[in-house]
């Protein structure tokens, strides 16, 4: 796919709101209107934010501003539709886990195909490309808090919705090619083993660049 004169629009969390960044001119949605001379870049990234729906009000209400609530309120002008999300389900959510068969948002696993299906069918004149989550440090735990699972179940299930309704998934947690796990990894590419600096910046959106031009 060729994308110069492309507008792509990113529904995410933190790491897409610029968490970590010196600068937001290094975000990896500004660095690919530069470097892809798109027409333009849409960034609905919340920090915090989770794809399933709650049960319970979280202390910070952004928190509860769920994707598949968010996904209404994409630009229709949009070309190529990017969702990257998944790790505060796993970090600090507490809709139950679920199984691969659900269909609401009020477990993860129906949240992430309920989204997808949406996706699909509200945009289906566009591109919509998922991200999984990439691997973060253990400090912030190696179980999610409400389900204790490690974050790769998360992943496996984004993987495997993914592949069963035909959308297009870059896995960030095997190929973004950053291991935040290691101390090295860490410091060079996360501001806190989480969020991505600058510099994790640019590898996540020459990765991204390289998947969207093969499609």
């Amino acid at each position: 796919m060729k994308l110069e004169s492309k507008i792509i629009a990113f529904l995410g969390d933190s790491i897409t709101e610029g968490a970590g960044v010196a600068n937001h001119a290094n975000r990896y949605d500004n660095r690919m209107l530069r470097d892809c001379k798109l027409a333009g870049v849409r960034n609905y990234g919340i920090g915090g934010s989770r794809l399933a729906h709650q049960t319970k009000p979280s202390d910070c209400p952004r928190y509860d501003l769920c994707f598949c609530g968010r996904a209404y309120n994409i630009d229709p002008a949009a070309d190529i539709i990017v969702v990257y999300g998944g790790v505060n389900d796993f970090l600090h959510g507490d809709a139950p886990f679920g199984e691969m068969g659900d269909a609401t948002p009020a477990t993860f696993c129906g949240a992430v195909r309920w989204l997808m299906n949406f996706m699909k069918t509200q945009y289906a004149n566009k591109t919509v490309v998922f991200m999984t989550p990439a691997r973060c440090n253990g400090k912030f735990g190696t179980l999610s808090a409400g389900n204790n699972l490690p974050l790769r179940r998360y992943v496996e299930v984004i993987l495997a919705t993914a592949k069963e309704l035909e959308i297009p998934i870059l896995n960030l947690f095997d190929d973004l090619g950053i291991n935040a796990e290691t101390d090295e990894d860490m410091a060079r590419y996360t501001a806190d083993g989480l969020h991505l600096n600058d510099d994790g910046h640019a590898i996540l959106a020459e990765k991204l660049t390289a998947f969207l031009e093969v499609l």
